[in-house]
């Protein structure tokens, strides 16, 4: 390991230590009232930036796909980054980091993509190609040539596929506690999708969502973090859920149908796979990203020890420092391979 390694991982584990836990809080154990029904096209709920759209041709049928392009507000560097959300959030949940990416100098852009947030929802067989296929369309519509590509949770394997597909657009490649980390077909049947639509709509209740987000802070609750609670929960107070429910259905499918474990190794972008050790959504998560960071062809790998799924959320500024400076390395220098 090399000497910056060793420094900057003694910085992370000191970061992270007692006297950085907030005191412990709990959510309440109900919906709080006046907690009103999210929009399906999330017209009620705040955006931090503008937000624009680009139409999209999609099986013979138009949709639009929203996005906040946001300029640097420190001394422009002259280069853009892309952020992916994950399954249970939207472009919005990415505040603190579109903040800490523009004061950086880059130009940032957050995607909406289709069946989330201020995009189109429609009714189709998703799968990852079609995230990767649109923005490509956003940055050629943008005129932008190249850019970096970062995805949270489902968003890092939304960046998987952008990166393996499009290499010569892609500068670098962040993978920030992406799921999808193994094949989870062999030894699993097929299961009928209406089944899958009927367990979300049925199954969706104000603390089935609390706990899936409980999962995401081992250190404890922060009132901070009910808001996302309260925005996923509010799309089942709405006229519009069976529709939602059918979409979450067919994104969830995602993992099982298209995963992208068969394209690390493919990939030369310089590449950064980063996240919270104590990550509960996937088992022994230090090892499995270990396991990403090996197959691709010139990767870091930053683990923060005592955080979980949503580093961005629990430790921002020890995230985004490390964002910042994988981001502002030159993309044609190898890769720190210190952790190997």
């Amino acid at each position: 390991m090399s000497a910056t390694s060793v420094l900057r991982l003694a910085v992370l584990s000191l970061a992270l230590g007692p006297a950085n836990i907030m005191a412990q809080q709990e959510p309440p154990a109900d919906p709080p009232p006046g907690w009103e029904p999210t929009a399906i096209d999330y017209s009620n709920v705040p955006y931090p930036h503008p937000v624009h759209y680009m139409n999209v041709r999609l099986m013979g049928l138009d949709h639009r796909m929203a996005y906040m392009d946001v300029a640097p507000t420190g001394e422009a560097n002259g280069r853009t980054v892309v952020l992916f959300h994950g399954m249970n959030f939207f472009a919005a949940a990415f505040a603190p980091t579109i903040s800490a990416l523009a004061d950086a100098g880059f130009r940032v852009i957050a995607v909406d993509r289709l069946g989330y947030g201020r995009s189109s929802k429609p009714l189709i067989h998703y799968n990852l190609h079609m995230p990767a296929r649109n923005t490509k369309a956003l940055l050629d519509e943008l005129g932008l040539e190249r850019a970096a590509i970062v995805g949270h949770s489902m968003g890092g394997m939304v960046a998987t596929r952008f990166a393996s597909t499009y290499p010569d657009v892609t500068s670098h490649v962040v993978m920030v506690n992406q799921i999808g980390l193994t094949d989870t077909r062999p030894g699993r049947q097929w299961a009928d999708p209406e089944d899958g639509y009927r367990s979300v709509l049925e199954g969706t209740t104000y603390r089935s969502v609390l706990a899936g987000h409980r999962r995401y802070y081992p250190n404890g609750w922060r009132d901070e973090y009910l808001p996302w609670v309260m925005y996923q929960y509010g799309l089942t107070l709405s006229g519009d859920w069976p529709r939602m429910a059918r979409v979450r259905a067919s994104q969830r499918r995602i993992l099982f149908e298209d995963p992208v474990v068969h394209e690390w190794q493919y990939i030369g972008t310089k590449a950064l796979v980063i996240g919270g050790s104590e990550d509960r959504l996937v088992r022994n998560y230090p090892a499995a990203a270990r396991n990403v960071a090996e197959q691709l062809q010139n990767a870091e790998l930053v683990l923060f020890p005592g955080a979980g799924h949503s580093p961005h959320f629990e430790i921002p500024d020890e995230f985004h420092a490390e964002l910042i400076r994988f981001l502002r390395s030159d993309p044609d220098e190898p890769a720190d391979q210190g952790w190997r």
